[in-house]
């Protein structure tokens, strides 16, 4: 079982009543000196400089994790839009063709919303098919994570997910926002409420509507990205039975330059309506179209992807000869290549539905796993390898089992 470093600590140490309030954390969810031979919390200091002075790693979890629970993935499913966009109807648009976008990218196709379908109404379909193959109640449903950088409410549409599904005993539901990383860190986050907050089920949901934010005048952009939804359950288990065997997160801010969608300036315009004179904005605020430098994040992808998946197996004591799948952010078919080359993953072990989705942010993963899943290419057990990166820059790994 891992914890927010991806790792197991060795030590285990009893925590008192007094340290666990001082820590804010629900003595009814965890043991106390009274009652651990039930349940154990493993914990370990913060590392200092002294420590890594004299050798310790620097991959020791500096927080407490609650052994003896771990997380397995049960359920998954998907959603797509109604309309189903091709390369040959881009060239009806943008200067481009199907043979110059499927040699760069390899997109042949990307669904993208109708006027009468929403992000919510999508990830309300994928999440019941995900809790209908796990066979859990949407009344049992602890958690529900939207990962989304396009909801369709500016705070959020988390909440009214969990109300179309009729979850009535009213679980938390909220959004992250990370982009094309934001199902990692879904997955990482449902691992963290299961293993420390004692929940059973979490729904953890990708969604997202580009579609929305993209200029389809700049074939640069418009070829690239499609609209869909996928969602999976974790529930809780045994820590034998744990399925997120290690994982590994990062961000860079300085990155922000290469892929964006900033507010839009209006300020000029608003001057110009009132002579200069100081006004309060007269105009709702509103995101500009998606901007990407395409190159810089294909050398930020094939650099750090790798890397960062190589550290998930260390933290998880595993090799890429344990790797059964490969399942990267869909984003680039060469990204993908590239990447599967570095860490010598041969082609019929990389798994891939970009030809048919395009990129989908936050969706691609669980929608390519659903796919994979619902047609047996993955079975129980299958360990998978799986990375998301993107705006921020954010980008990170995790190794999985499935089932």
């Amino acid at each position: 079982m891992a914890n927010a470093s991806g790792l197991i600590s060795p030590s285990i140490q009893c925590i008192r009543r007094g340290n666990l309030s001082s820590r804010g954390i629900p003595l009814s969810r965890f043991c106390t000196v009274e009652n651990f031979t039930r349940r154990v919390i493993r914990c370990r200091a913060v590392m200092g400089a002294e420590d890594l002075a004299l050798g310790a790693s620097p991959l020791r979890p500096p927080h407490p994790v609650l052994s003896g629970k771990g997380c397995k993935l049960v359920g998954c499913g998907s959603a797509l839009p109604k309309i189903l966009i091709s390369n040959d109807d881009l060239a009806q648009i943008v200067d481009t063709s199907d043979e110059w976008i499927s040699v760069r990218t390899g997109i042949r196709s990307r669904r993208i919303l109708s006027e009468d379908e929403t992000l919510t109404g999508l990830s309300v379909d994928a999440s019941r098919k995900a809790l209908e193959m796990a066979q859990v109640d949407p009344n049992d449903v602890d958690l529900i994570l939207l990962c989304t950088s396009t909801p369709d409410d500016l705070f959020g549409s988390g909440p009214q997910i969990q109300k179309e599904l009729g979850c009535k005993k009213n679980p938390l539901s909220f959004d992250i926002r990370a982009a094309c990383s934001g199902f990692l860190l879904g997955l990482m986050t449902a691992g963290f409420y299961i293993r420390a907050g004692g929940f059973q089920n979490v729904l953890v949901i990708g969604a997202d509507v580009l579609s929305r934010y993209v200029d389809w005048k700049d074939r640069g952009t418009c070829i690239l990205f499609g609209d869909a939804a996928g969602a999976v359950v974790l529930q809780a288990c045994d820590s034998e039975e744990d399925a997120l065997l290690g994982f590994d997160v990062h961000s860079d801010g300085d990155g922000l330059r290469h892929l964006n969608a900033p507010i839009k300036d209006d300020h000029e315009e608003n001057a110009l309506r009132s002579n200069g004179a100081p006004v309060l904005p007269q105009s709702p605020s509103s995101y500009s179209c998606l901007q990407m430098n395409g190159k810089e994040v294909f050398r930020f992808a094939v650099r750090c992807v790798p890397q960062s998946i190589e550290v998930s197996l260390e933290r998880a004591g595993l090799t890429c000869s344990n790797i059964d799948w490969l399942l990267l952010h869909q984003a680039n078919q060469r990204i993908i290549d590239a990447v599967a080359t570095r860490l010598d993953i041969p082609p019929e072990q990389v798994i891939s539905n970009l030809s048919s989705y395009g990129n989908t942010s936050a969706v691609s993963i669980p929608l390519a796993l659903d796919e994979a899943v619902r047609s047996g290419k993955v079975k129980a057990g299958n360990i998978v390898a799986t990375a998301g990166f993107g705006a921020g820059l954010t980008w990170g790994s995790a190794i999985v089992k499935w089932g």
